[in-house]
């Protein structure tokens, strides 16, 4: 009897812990995906391994794909979204959009969409912003960067306004192709993400009445 119980305990602790459990969600291209780092290395690695040290039940999935664009993200969502039931939903997209010359106004139709269904799956969002290099000209910089402060006004979710501030055009962070972050630059990009999850994840796991 003492040993069934011990058993049904033990069986009773890992079902809660696995209720406990929650997840986190990254939809984004190469700089999320890490392209040019060893795995392990990249901010969303880093991301996981703070959650750990802090003692939050987050399991963090990084469906980041190199050269993925908001149309392609838009297309993986539902199934990611099926599979995975995040809590929480990281969209790191728009930078390929950009690249492409790609109308500003179909990079904010594809993220509110991928936003509108992240929050009728149940998750709560985050989504970080990009810019473009002055090359591409001041009216088309300017409107791309204001895609994402208008998904976010507009649909209520966190933002980061610009993903790499402190990495983007400087040398040392960044390598030699001039795009892509280096490991140096992981760190920097996992505290400005955080600055906008920390609370957003501290209003998940709130208790809801």
């Amino acid at each position: 009897m003492r040993k069934w119980l011990s058993g049904g305990c033990l069986a009773l602790l890992l079902v809660a812990q696995q209720a406990a459990a929650q997840t986190l969600l990254i939809v984004g291209d190469s700089i999320s995906a890490g392209l040019g780092i060893e795995m392990g290395q990249g901010w969303a690695a880093l991301l996981e391994k703070r959650l750990g040290e802090q003692g939050d039940s987050y399991k963090v999935i990084n469906a980041s794909i190199s050269g993925d664009t908001s149309a392609g993200g838009l297309s993986r969502l539902p199934l990611l979204l099926n599979e995975h039931k995040p809590d929480v939903v990281i969209i790191e997209l728009g930078g390929n959009d950009g690249l492409r010359g790609q109308p500003p106004a179909q990079l904010q139709q594809n993220l509110a969409l991928m936003v509108d269904q992240s929050k009728q799956a149940g998750a709560s969002v985050l989504l970080l912003g990009m810019r473009l290099p002055p090359n591409y000209g001041v009216r088309y910089t300017e409107r791309f960067a204001a895609v994402y402060s208008n998904v976010a006004d507009e649909k209520k979710v966190a933002l980061v306004p610009f993903f790499l501030e402190g990495v983007g055009g400087i040398a040392q962070y960044m390598q030699p192709d001039g795009i892509h972050p280096n490991v140096a630059a992981q760190p920097r990009l996992l505290d400005n993400a955080w600055q906008a999850l920390q609370p957003l994840l501290k209003q998940v796991q709130a208790p809801k009445h």
